[in-house]
């Protein structure tokens, strides 16, 4: 650690010293159910995390969420230095929900080790939200928390979003604007070797497809054509065959049901159909999602996707339509700037370097929506583990400390450095 300061050298006491505290912490709100839809649940592990931030000299304020049907948010702020106008403004981005509601058999931390644990929200992400409130704490504890503007925003529906999405994440993009970097505590790809400096957005697509209905025998006739299932065969093999070689581009036809009749319930994801053998079939639908990398890329397949909905069968008629969802992140210069920061930081500390994680491996994430408001953003940095999303969620409690470390020396670093543009 010779690249070290004295600040940095006390950061890392500090952190080293808290580590029992902040393992403590991870343990209480993981054994909060804050499933998605258990908005008590997620407003209760906001209460946790906001007095928290209280103590470190935060600001907060919880955002309701009723008009988008689910919890709300927690904002933490921080003004720092009130007389000191140049103060770079950085906002912190984590989550208050997981994935597993309270029906799932997943609720409760289990120590496995000395060096493991298992629990709902270990990596995604309370043990996030640790890493960010831990790092702040050595921060103020070296009287360093003043030279930042910081603002904290913890989303409680990060796993499932509410609707209007503009409205959900109101909160987030208002905290955005003005900020000189963005820093999400999700944990990427699970590998504290990488962060995450670009992540495709996810947006879904309906296909409704019509035919003539007829006796099977009429089928191909020039009169009565091929049926809607075999034009929405016709469709999806398109999209394989003249999109799937572009590079970050994934579509997948998720539900397809057909027949002489079929019904497509889009809040529950499930479809009935009816039909005979010996029936040319009316009625197709199919959904799926697509995720692209930039704006760009979305665009272009879509526009693809329309012209090869439109090539339609003899007899049949095709209606394609788009949701758009999480937007992209697109890899940018200034990005890459902060991984080289984050990367020499991890260096210094004797961490070993960071990459940035082949974006194929990033899922949708909340840091994208202040992707076109904030110069400067990186992801994928906080507590490392493996098994998100499944009842084998299992945190690498030895990233704990080396996660906050690294944290805290980016944010005491930034306070410098981006002062000086």
């Amino acid at each position: 650690m010779a690249q070290t300061d004295a600040v940095e050298q006390q950061l890392i006491e500090r952190i080293d010293a808290n580590n029992e505290a902040a393992l403590d912490l991870l343990e209480r709100t993981v054994d909060i159910n804050s499933g998605t839809m258990n908005f008590d649940g997620v407003r209760e592990v906001g209460r946790v995390f906001a007095a928290a931030f209280e103590e470190i000299g935060f600001e907060t304020r919880w955002v309701d969420g009723a008009g988008f049907d689910r919890a709300g948010h927690l904002v933490a702020e921080r003004a720092g230095a009130t007389d000191d106008p140049a103060r770079p403004h950085v906002l912190l981005i984590g989550h208050l929900d997981t994935v597993f509601e309270p029906d799932s058999p997943f609720q409760a931390f289990e120590r496995l080790s000395e060096t493991a644990a298992k629990g709902p929200g270990t990596t995604d992400m309370k043990g996030g939200n640790v890493v960010m409130l831990y790092a702040l704490r050595a921060l103020l504890e070296a009287d360093q928390l003043d030279a930042l503007r910081v603002t904290a925003v913890l989303t409680g529906d990060e796993e499932k979003s509410g609707r209007p999405l503009e409205l959900a994440r109101a909160a987030l993009v208002e905290a955005a604007r003005g900020a000189d970097a963005a820093i999400g505590f999700e944990d990427g790809d699970g590998d504290p070797a990488t962060a995450v400096i670009s992540r495709r957005g996810s947006s879904s697509w309906r296909l409704e497809v019509t035919g003539v209905p007829a006796h099977s025998s009429q089928v191909f006739r020039e009169d009565i054509g091929a049926g809607a299932i075999y034009e929405a065969a016709r469709i999806l093999l398109g999209f394989y065959e003249e999109l799937r070689e572009e590079p970050n581009l994934t579509f997948n036809p998720g539900l397809i049901v057909g027949g002489t009749d079929a019904e497509f319930d889009a809040a529950q994801a499930r479809g009935t159909a009816f039909g005979k053998n010996n029936v040319i079939a009316e009625t197709a639908v199919v959904t799926g999602d697509l995720r692209a990398l930039s704006s760009e890329q979305y665009a272009r397949a879509k526009a693809k996707m329309r012209a090869i909905a439109e090539r339609s069968l003899p007899g049949t008629g095709a209606e394609l339509t788009f949701s758009d969802g999480y937007p992209p992140l697109a890899p940018s210069d200034g990005n890459r700037e902060l991984l080289e920061i984050y990367d020499q930081v991890s260096r210094d500390l004797g961490h070993g370097g960071v990459e940035a994680v082949d974006p194929l491996k990033a899922g949708a994430a909340d840091v994208s929506f202040v992707a076109d408001l904030v110069p400067r953003v990186l992801d994928g940095v906080g507590l490392m583990g493996e098994g998100g999303h499944t009842v084998d969620e299992t945190a690498d409690l030895t990233t704990l400390p080396s996660q906050t470390q690294r944290a805290a020396v980016l944010l005491y670093r930034l306070s410098s450095l981006l002062r000086d543009e």
